[in-house]
């Protein structure tokens, strides 16, 4: 890779970091991208009804349309003074560049975005097929919901998840879902807790039987995990008075395959035997604020997808990058993706490849290695050039 062109991509990254975008406030970010998607030569640049932004590049020969995503969200910096390097000063340090979402995600979407370059200037878009370069809002918080629209929209033949893999493959992942078990009582004066029912002891017995429930299990992806992650009850504070309510929140990591009955039959079971207790299950809804006025809501009920490493198009990804000169492994993404739509809901053939260790999203001082970038960019092409050759 030329220093000119290293240098392209390292400053196109640090302008990525440079424009905060929380959940829901992406929009400054998604103009800085369409500038930059048509400065570039790309064909056509959509913002859609959520406000994610997709660039398309149009080859001279018919092939594959190959998507690849990447999320431009980003959780919330809460003390930026606990930071050594400015969080969004994208500042280049000893090989490294910080900032946040340089890991997750901007890092890899730099390389998308260079890599797509190289088939508009190198190749003057002498290529076979379409290529597709997502910046996807809402991810944080929703994994999915958001990609839906842009798989409707283009109906991609294969998705490269670009999450951090350290220039790995990643064939799959577990999905995620969030339960919700309430329990209702009665209030009264605690003085006289006889007169009430207390929501809390009702639910502390369903909390206690639910844990004893067996967790499935996946020879690759592991155990189907059911874990409290938060109780409240009402009224809060609750000074004198027995709570009427109670609320407890569990993650569920999910399974390929498994169905939303699957997953909830067995508390619903434990539920309905103590009769004694006015308790429910359901899973939790969501609804965010897009930055472009809209709403985005959905179930949070994301789905495990897989495939068999043996694939030829996990195969042929494989030996391209080995012949470039990345060792790449197959293995499964540990956390939730986008994928769990593109694969889990829509079938479409999906992969995982991106730069960066997945322990550095999310922390203090978050950063990426400029030799991860760079193996970015040129996997990226390689990955381009072999699955838009497939059909």
């Amino acid at each position: 890779m030329m220093d000119s062109k290293v240098q392209e991509l390292i400053s196109v990254c640090q302008k990525l970091i440079k424009i905060p975008s929380y959940s829901g406030e992406e929009g400054e970010l998604v103009k800085e991208l369409v500038d930059m998607f048509y400065t570039y030569g790309f064909d056509e640049v959509v913002v859609d009804e959520y406000g994610s932004v997709v660039g398309k590049i149009i080859g001279k020969k018919p092939g594959a349309k190959v998507l690849l995503d990447a999320h431009i969200d980003t959780v919330v910096v809460h003390d930026p003074s606990k930071w050594q390097y400015n969080p969004f000063g994208g500042e280049l340090s000893e090989g490294k560049i910080f900032g946040r979402g340089t890991s997750d995600m901007k890092g890899a979407l730099s390389a998308m975005i260079m890599a797509g370059v190289y088939f508009i200037e190198v190749l003057e878009k002498d290529f076979k097929g379409e290529i597709y370069i997502a910046g996807v809002v809402h991810e944080e918080c929703f994994e999915g919901i958001a990609a839906r629209k842009i798989s409707e929209r283009f109906k991609p033949n294969y998705v490269i998840i670009g999450e951090a893999s350290e220039l790995n493959i990643k064939c799959g992942q577990r999905g995620r879902a969030e339960i919700v078990v309430e329990t209702f009582g009665k209030p009264a004066h605690s003085a006289n807790p006889e007169k009430g029912v207390n929501a809390v002891y009702g639910a502390s017995q369903l909390i206690n039987e639910i844990r004893e429930i067996p967790y499935t299990t996946h020879d690759i992806l592991g155990k189907g995990i059911l874990e409290l992650t938060d109780i409240i009850s009402s009224p809060y504070p609750g000074a004198s008075v027995v709570p009427d309510y109670c609320r407890i929140t569990y993650d569920r990591r999910l399974l390929v395959g498994e169905t939303k009955e699957e997953v909830i039959g067995p508390i619903k079971e434990i539920i309905e035997k103590y009769t004694h207790i006015n308790g429910k299950v359901q899973f939790a809804d969501g609804e965010e604020l897009c930055h472009t006025g809209n709403k985005i809501k959905g179930t949070r009920f994301f789905p495990a997808w897989l495939y068999d490493e043996t694939s030829d198009f996990i195969q042929l990804s494989q030996k391209g990058l080995k012949d470039i000169g990345i060792p790449a492994t197959i293995t499964q993404y540990s956390f939730c993706t986008n994928g769990s739509h593109y694969a889990g809901e829509a079938g479409i053939k999906t992969l995982g490849f991106g730069p960066s260790k997945e322990n550095l999203a999310h922390t203090i001082d978050e950063y990426i290695e400029i030799d991860q970038l760079i193996g970015a960019y040129k996997g990226y092409i390689k990955l381009i050039e072999t699955l838009t050759s497939l059909v």
